[in-house]
């Protein structure tokens, strides 16, 4: 997809990181959408169903973590792709942001170079999606990539976005040990700083609401998703 068709949305409280920000993306050729809080952020991007959202946490109106999980709970927005730009890098923020739906931390100031570097990196995550299965189906699981829903003995639960790849990626291979750092770079994203306990929470709820019968643990490892059908 050439950057002329990207569209992405940044949403900031502060005009100069709108600004500043803005301007180093459009000079990349990419269509740039903004606005200033987070309510103002889930409308326009109703609107324009943007490929990228770069979102501060802190705001007025609404702050980027209730926004975020708005956003993901519209339709035709389950696979946009959302990283927090903000200056807050302490853990439980990030916990928080990423439990919302947040794809990556992107911490603020950043240089223009590195940023579009992290923005193309991001943007890249949209063509591996498209390469996967859309449906992986075992036993009585069903989970489609494509929209988003899990579906088990033929009964539709939801999980957050992070909880729903995490899943995607232990049932595309049942049986195979996925290691925590494979873990980490494919649902994470290479680069974003969170600690095995992520995971771990993680793992558990998906264990609350498929099954603890579905994860085994690998001490020292990893994880694997077993199938009950085997």
């Amino acid at each position: 997809m050439k950057p002329k068709n990207i569209k992405i949305l940044l949403v900031d409280d502060e005009p100069d990181i709108l600004e500043i920000v803005g301007y180093n993306l459009k000079n990349e050729g990419y269509g740039v959408f903004t606005a200033k809080n987070g309510l103002e952020g889930v409308e326009v991007a109703k609107k324009i169903v943007p490929h990228l959202i770069l979102m501060d946490v802190m705001m007025p109106e609404m702050d980027g973590i209730e926004a975020c999980e708005k956003i993901r709970k519209i339709k035709g927005m389950e696979n946009v792709i959302i990283a927090f730009f903000t200056a807050r890098g302490e853990d439980y923020s990030q916990l928080a942001g990423f439990d919302a739906g947040a794809d990556d931390y992107i911490t603020k100031p950043v240089k223009p170079k590195i940023l579009i570097s992290k923005v193309k990196a991001l943007l890249r995550r949209l063509k591996n999606q498209e390469k996967e299965d859309e449906i992986i189906t075992v036993g009585a699981i069903t989970v489609n990539r494509e929209q988003y829903i899990v579906t088990i003995n033929g009964s539709d639960i939801s999980l957050p976005r992070k909880e729903f790849e995490l899943l995607s990626l232990l049932i595309s291979k049942p049986g195979k040990v996925f290691k925590r750092e494979n873990i980490l770079d494919k649902v994470w994203g290479n680069g974003v700083v969170v600690g095995d306990r992520t995971i771990d929470v993680h793992i558990r709820k998906l264990r609350e609401k498929i099954g603890n019968e579905y994860f085994k643990t690998v001490k020292g490892v990893g994880y694997k998703f077993i199938s009950l059908e085997s």
